[in-house]
C-alpha cells in the first residue's frame, strides 16, 4: 500500500520545517561564534547538520515508497537574538513545535491505516523526547547566571556512534 495523499502532504512539509529548524539552528550558531563562544557555536552547528539530516531521512523514506517529494522554500533565519537565553529558549520552542508536527503525522498514519511510516515517526517521535530534555537542559544553563564561557565545558557532546539509524522502509 502506497503511503496516503494526506500524509504524503504532511511529510513534504515537514521537509520544510526540518530546513527551517537548520536554518534556524545556523543562525543560532552565528549569534554564539559572533560572540566568540566557540562551543556553543559548535553545538549548535552540529544541531543545524542534524536538522538537514533529518530532511533527508524523510526525503529518502518517501522516494523508498516511490514518491515524488519536493523540497517546500523556507524562510531566511536572521540571528538577531537579544541575549542567549532568547537564542536558547527559541530552540526549546522550535523543539516543541516539532514534536507536536510528528505527533500529528503519527495521528494520521493511524486514522488512515498507513502502517508503513509508523517506524519513521517512532523514530522521530523519540528523537524529539532528547531534543527537547537537551533543549531544556541548555535553557537552565542559561538562566542559572553561569558565565556562558565556562559554560560551555557543561554542553552535551554529540553521539559517539552517531545516533539510532532510522529503521529502512520495505
Amino acid at each position: 500500500m502506497m503511503i496516503s495523499s494526506t500524509l504524503t502532504k504532511a511529510l513534504n512539509e515537514q521537509i520544510g520545517h526540518e530546513l527551517s529548524a537548520h536554518n534556524h539552528y545556523l543562525a543560532t550558531a552565528v549569534y554564539f561564534a559572533k560572540r566568540s563562544l566557540d562551543g556553543w557555536a559548535a553545538f549548535f552547528f552540529r544541531q543545524a547538520e542534524e536538522e538537514r539530516e533529518h530532511s533527508l531521512k524523510i526525503l529518502h523514506f518517501l522516494l523508498d515508497n516511490d514518491i515524488a517529494p519536493y523540497i517546500p522554500q523556507t524562510a531566511e533565519a536572521k540571528p538577531g537574538f537579544a541575549d542567549a537565553v532568547e537564542a536558547v529558549a527559541s530552540a526549546v520552542r522550535a523543539e516543541r513545535t516539532v514534536t507536536t508536527q510528528f505527533e500529528a503525522m503519527m495521528a494520521i498514519a493511524h486514522q488512515e491505516n498507513d502502517y508503513r511510516a509508523v517506524p519513521l515517526l517512532q523514530w522521530f517521535l523519540n528523537e524529539q523526547i532528547e531534543e527537547e530534555a537537551t533543549m531544556g537542559k541548555l535553557l537552565d544553563l542559561v538562566q542559572s547566571g553561569i558565565n556562558l564561557f565556562q559554560a560551555q565545558d557543561y554542553l552535551p557532546r554529540p553521539h559517539a556512534d552517531g545516533g539510532e539509524e532510522v529503521p529502512e522502509s520495505e
